[in-house]
């Protein structure tokens, strides 16, 4: 391992949190304590992994490599990006709830499937890099249009305008219209392309940067943006003929082209070295990773072999409903250590600060 690191230049290595991932996290641990240079590691869920490494799209992007390889993958870039690794597989097969099997199938399919598509369509698609898996969750985009895109892609080389998408296969009027304001061109050769902004709106766009004394090139500088603070919003409206909430989002879009909401989240907690249960003292303060999530409460990894349990009643000095209300797998939490049983092998935690 210490030669691959050294060889690919490697500073974050995720392990999976399926089988043996304490023991491989022990290893790890062990081989980046001894490098010369920071390299750290993250647990990451490899929920629904296997299902991808099986199926048809995986067998798609690497004909070459076994089931095991292509899991690797998968798990490596969902820490580089979740959400476009994700959608390769069916929301079900991430686990989604003890009770999901419980319920009507079609009718937990079309949330699910909206829920994915509320996700893809606020974060915004990189039409120079995005999959076709990912595409096809686009507002107005089919599995065949998003395809027809990645192919235009490869053919003709990337994008450099949103208006070229015209002129790909079976991509017409009506779904250009509908899908183009989610789709985004860093760097390309219109500087709104890079924003949230829909074609439609770039002449009011530009009058906002005319009235404001700033030209396209200057989307995204500090300078409008303080130039923004001082503008007076109700002349812009008027001089536009926008409603406010339009207003708002050509405003966002000029002062942060190219933001992703996920930026907001708390990153992924990157760690050195493993705890021992010994090394845990009563009130000491943690950052952890919420692992599930049960009706009495959830199970936090801190960094220790076992996961730390918080209760339900621990969760909040008010009153908690169900643990759901408080915290989502995957959430980033702060949690203070309550009691340790070094017999039974068990952490209780709290998100109470006592002090």
């Amino acid at each position: 391992m210490t030669d691959l690191v050294q060889t690919y230049q490697v500073d974050t290595i995720a392990i999976g949190n399926g089988t043996a991932s304490r023991e491989s996290e022990q290893f790890v641990s062990e081989v980046v304590q001894d490098l010369d240079r920071f390299v750290a590691y993250v647990i990451v869920s490899e929920a629904g992994a296997s299902v991808y490494s099986a199926s048809d799209e995986a067998r798609r992007e690497f004909p070459d490599l076994q089931v095991e390889e292509r899991s690797a993958v998968s798990i490596a870039r969902r820490l580089q990006d979740p959400l476009a690794e994700l959608v390769k597989i069916d929301p079900k097969s991430i686990g989604v709830g003890q009770y999901q099997h419980d319920l009507s199938q079609a009718k937990l399919t079309d949330q699910l499937d909206f829920v994915v598509e509320t996700a893809v369509n606020q974060v915004g698609v990189n039409l120079n890099t995005a999959s076709a898996s990912l595409l096809e969750h686009v507002s107005g985009l089919t599995q065949a249009t998003a395809q027809n895109i990645v192919a235009y892609r490869e053919d003709k080389g990337q994008y450099t305008e949103r208006q070229q998408i015209k002129s790909v296969k079976r991509l017409g009027p009506k779904t250009y219209q509908q899908a183009v304001g989610f789709l985004r061109i860093p760097n390309g050769a219109e500087p709104f392309d890079q924003t949230g902004i829909h074609p439609e709106s770039y002449q009011e766009a530009e009058i906002i940067l005319t009235e404001l004394g700033f030209s396209k090139d200057q989307v995204g500088s500090q300078d409008l943006a303080d130039q923004v603070k001082k503008a007076d919003d109700q002349a812009l409206l008027e001089a536009t003929g926008l409603g406010r909430e339009s207003y708002q989002d050509i405003i966002q879009g000029l002062v942060k082209p190219g933001r992703d909401m996920r930026d907001d989240r708390p990153a992924p907690l990157l760690r050195q070295d493993v705890l021992k249960m010994e090394d845990l003292k009563e009130g000491m303060q943690l950052e952890g990773t919420v692992r599930n999530v049960v009706d009495f409460g959830a199970f936090v990894d801190i960094g220790v072999k076992e996961d730390g349990l918080v209760h339900i009643s621990k969760m909040s000095k008010d009153y908690t409903n169900h643990p759901r209300d408080r915290v989502s797998v995957g959430d980033i939490v702060t949690v203070w250590i309550d009691g340790v049983d070094l017999d039974k092998g068990r952490i209780s935690l709290t998100m109470v600060d006592k002090g």
